[in-house]
C-alpha cells in the first residue's frame, strides 16, 4: 500500500495503469478494462487516470501501444535468435499465438472493433508492418514475406477467439494450429534463405 500512496512521475504512473489494464484484460477479459477498475487496481483515482489517458478510448489505444511493444519486440527477437541458430521457427509461432491469446492482444482487439474504436488499431497495424519489413529484410517489395507474415497472425488471432473450441470440434488436437502455422513459416523461411544465399541467417 505504501507503493501505491507514494508519489509518482507521470511516466511512473502510466506505466503502472497500463500494467494493471493488461492484467486485467488477461484475468477477466476487455470489459474488465475500465478507467475505475485500473485506477483501483493500483490506488489512483479516476480522475488521475483521466488526466494520463484523457478517456476509456484513449486507455484502449495505450494499451495497444503497449502490449503492441512487448508483443512485436519479443517476436522480433525470436526471429533473429532462428536466423543464428539460437532459436527455433516453433518460438515464433509460439510468441505469436501467446501474444494473442495470453497476452490478451486478440481480446483487445475484438474489443476495440465492437466499440467502435478501430483507430486503436492503428498500433498493432503499424508494427506488424514494421517487424514484417525487419523479418524479410526485403521492404515493401517483399511481398510473400508480407503475406506469410499476414497468414501468420490471422491464425494466431483467429485461434485466440475460437480456436480452443474449433478445434474441439473438428476432433483436432489444440495446438493444431500451432503446428499448422509452424509448417508454413518453416517453408517460407527457408524460401528466403534461397532466396537470400549471401544473407547471415
Amino acid at each position: 500500500m505504501s507503493i501505491a500512496k507514494r508519489r509518482l512521475s507521470p511516466e511512473e504512473s502510466r506505466s503502472m495503469a497500463l500494467v494493471a489494464a493488461r492484467d486485467l484484460l488477461i484475468e477477466a477479459g476487455p470489459q474488465a478494462v475500465t478507467l475505475k477498475a485500473v485506477a483501483g487496481r493500483i490506488g489512483r483515482t479516476h480522475a488521475n487516470l483521466l488526466h494520463h489517458f484523457g478517456s476509456a478510448s484513449g486507455l484502449q489505444k495505450s494499451l495497444a501501444q503497449f502490449l503492441t511493444d512487448q508483443v512485436c519486440g519479443s517476436i522480433a527477437q525470436a526471429v533473429m535468435n532462428s536466423r543464428t541458430g539460437e532459436g527455433t521457427v516453433r518460438d515464433i509461432v509460439d510468441l505469436t499465438f501467446d501474444a494473442f491469446d495470453k497476452q490478451g492482444a486478440g481480446a483487445l482487439s475484438s474489443w476495440m472493433l465492437l466499440t467502435g474504436n478501430e483507430d486503436a488499431l492503428d498500433p498493432i497495424v503499424d508494427a506488424i508492418h514494421e517487424l514484417v519489413d525487419d523479418i524479410g529484410e526485403g521492404g515493401h517489395e517483399d511481398r510473400e514475406m508480407h503475406e506469410d507474415t499476414l497468414a501468420l497472425v490471422l491464425m494466431a488471432l483467429g485461434d485466440a477467439l475460437i480456436g480452443e473450441r474449433l478445434a474441439g470440434s473438428l476432433g483436432l488436437a489444440r495446438d493444431a494450429a500451432r503446428d499448422m502455422a509452424e509448417k508454413q513459416l518453416e517453408a517460407a523461411l527457408d524460401r528466403w534463405k534461397k532466396e537470400h544465399p549471401n544473407s547471415s541467417c
